[in-house]
């Protein structure tokens, strides 16, 4: 197999005479294949694990219907037990404890994702979710498509800025392959894992999504993950009803999100081994199924139900309250998967009753209940993740219809802005890492020396003595000392090479005093100055330190900026943001 990898470049680089940019499309389409498979392989043991427990096909709310109450309430368990073990193992297997998930490793790492704890946490997420927990399955079906990319990159031998982009190319191709949206997936890493929309980047993954796409459409049986309806046309001033959808997901998704938060503290906290941790998870959900079957899986059937079936409003706010708390148990305990589906079921729910009440309100009016689950989904997950042309973009796919853009449009953009405001909370650690540099960044753009200004402590008045400055010299590590009249104006500097040649030629310095060396001509520094005006002065210093006046007609002295400092802010300002 490497062989024929290492033969298969060779030959598309010499015959072809293609250049890296275009031979990353190529690797792009294996990477697509790759990923492809590695999620089907997922489902199918998803499939597999239910079957064996007696469970229908694909359907956890039926599954866990047709089991007596306490199998409902042992499986989830037993589940979460076994789960934990093998993230047990996952951690004795880590020859590196950096950078694991897919994310990290584009963002941090250099592109390799570790084999065996992928392989390991694969294992936990695929019982966890066989098991009935209240999680997402794309997570896990990312990870492993990025493990395939990251392990044909390494084999073909790679750099790592090219691997990167490959574990990239796989992300994506697991994204798509989840949800059936090649345009969305390729958005995803773009705008949630990348930040930035470059061709160079965005081409390959933008091949990898489709041919992902194309290959999932070759197995029997595949279809998309929601059945969506035919969006109603939706005018007039029922727009606006939707602008107040997108503001409550903005005001609830960062809520979620702090819930799952509080959850994974609590139970760390708890004087449990991981194993039994995962385990009391399991329990919660299976204790809360008895009488809400629909809090089992990660939502897929609730939502396929709510947009083709009625659904009175008590009933939704139970299954929607029983659904987080289930939710916040799996994710607290420490299960692997992903929240990006639980966000889509909380969205939708939340949509679907907003959609109740409008229709109870104004019924002439507006559109059925299901338009506005349709909405919620993508704007609570536009607020959930912080990518809101990610959410637009997905559940377009997922409609195909262009009635649904302008009311999507807004809801998302909306609840984007309101999520972003109010609490810094994203679904993903890379995009509050990628908000908290972007700040430093706007805050250092405009840092002024006013900021970095600190005190000089080798200053000294007009008459200061020869042994007291020589005294200073031997304290400090310093050149020069600053030399400062009556009134605190900077008159200029002594140079420790002045003093040091007349000690050491004998000369008589007993009537001299500062005023005797005074170098006045020395390059200063104002408050106002920016950090590229500063750093312009350094440069024809070519010292360590520098003098800081309130103004050239008021020249005091108000300390010094060292170089040191200024260089890292200036570091800081300019490194990439990832």
């Amino acid at each position: 197999m490497l062989s024929f990898l290492l033969t298969l470049r060779t030959r598309i680089q010499l015959r072809l005479r293609l250049f890296d940019s275009h031979s990353m499309l190529v690797w792009a389409v294996v990477a697509g294949v790759a990923g492809a498979l590695a999620t089907a392989a997922f489902r199918l043991s998803i499939d597999e694990l239910q079957r064996l427990s007696g469970g229908a096909h694909g359907d956890f709310v039926e599954m866990a219907r047709h089991l007596p109450w306490p199998m409902r309430v042992a499986l989830p368990a037993v589940g979460g037990l076994i789960a934990g073990l093998c993230l047990l193992l996952a951690r004795r297997r880590a020859a590196d404890p950096g950078c694991v998930e897919y994310m990290e490793v584009v963002t941090l790492g250099n592109g390799v994702v570790p084999v065996w704890q992928s392989f390991w946490r694969s294992v936990s997420s695929l019982l966890s979710i066989a098991s009935g927990g209240s999680i997402g399955r794309e997570g896990s079906m990312v990870q492993l498509a990025a493990l395939c990319a990251s392990l044909i990159g390494r084999w073909i031998h790679f750099d790592p800025p090219r691997l990167r982009l490959l574990v990239a190319c796989g992300a994506a191709a697991g994204i798509t392959s989840a949800y059936n949206a090649p345009i969305a997936g390729a958005f995803f890493v773009t705008e949630l894992v990348l930040g930035s929309i470059a061709m160079e980047s965005f081409g390959p993954i933008v091949v990898s999504s489709v041919v992902a796409n194309i290959t999932m459409r070759q197995f029997p049986g595949y279809r998309p993950t929601y059945e969506m309806p035919v969006f109603p046309a939706v005018t007039g001033v029922e727009v606006l009803l939707f602008v107040l959808l997108g503001l409550i997901c903005g005001v609830l998704a960062p809520q979620f999100l702090r819930l799952l938060a509080t959850a994974k503290t609590r139970f760390a906290a708890l004087p449990l081994p991981l194993p039994f941790r995962l385990a009391l998870g399991g329990l919660i959900v299976g204790v809360i199924s008895i009488g809400y079957p629909e809090v089992w899986g990660n939502g897929y059937e609730v939502v396929n139900s709510i947009l083709h079936q009625a659904w009175t409003w008590e009933v939704l706010i139970a299954v929607l309250f029983f659904k987080i708390i289930a939710t916040a148990a799996t994710v607290g305990s420490g299960a692997v998967g992903g929240t990006f589906t639980p966000a889509l079921f909380v969205g939708a729910v939340t949509g679907y009753l907003f959609g109740l009440a409008a229709h109870a309100i104004w019924p002439a009016a507006t559109s059925a209940p299901f338009a506005y689950a349709m909405v919620g989904m993508g704007a609570f997950l536009a607020a959930a993740t912080h990518a809101p042309l990610m959410a637009i973009l997905l559940i377009f796919e997922m409609t195909l219809s262009y009635q649904v853009m302008l009311p999507l449009m807004l809801a998302c953009v909306v609840a984007f802005f309101i999520a972003r405001a109010s609490a810094q909370t994203s679904m993903y650690e890379v995009t509050l890492r990628r908000q908290r540099n972007e700040k430093e960044r706007l805050h250092l753009a405009a840092t002024l020396m006013g900021a970095l200004v600190q005190p000089a402590s080798t200053v000294v008045p007009l008459d200061a003595e020869v042994k007291s400055m020589t005294r200073l010299f031997l304290e400090y590590p310093v050149k020069y000392l600053y030399v400062v009249d009556a009134a605190g104006q900077f008159r200029g500097v002594v140079a420790l090479k002045d003093i040091a040649s007349d000690l050491l030629d004998a000369r008589d310095t007993a009537t001299k005093s500062a005023a005797d060396y005074l170098q006045p001509h020395v390059d200063v520094l104002t408050p106002d100055m920016s950090l590229g005006e500063a750093l312009q002065h350094f440069l024809a210093f070519q010292g360590e330190r520098l003098p800081v006046i309130r103004c050239v007609t008021q020249p005091v002295l108000l300390g010094v900026v060292y170089k040191s400092s200024l260089l890292e802010a200036y570091f800081r300002l300019n490194q990439p943001n990832c």
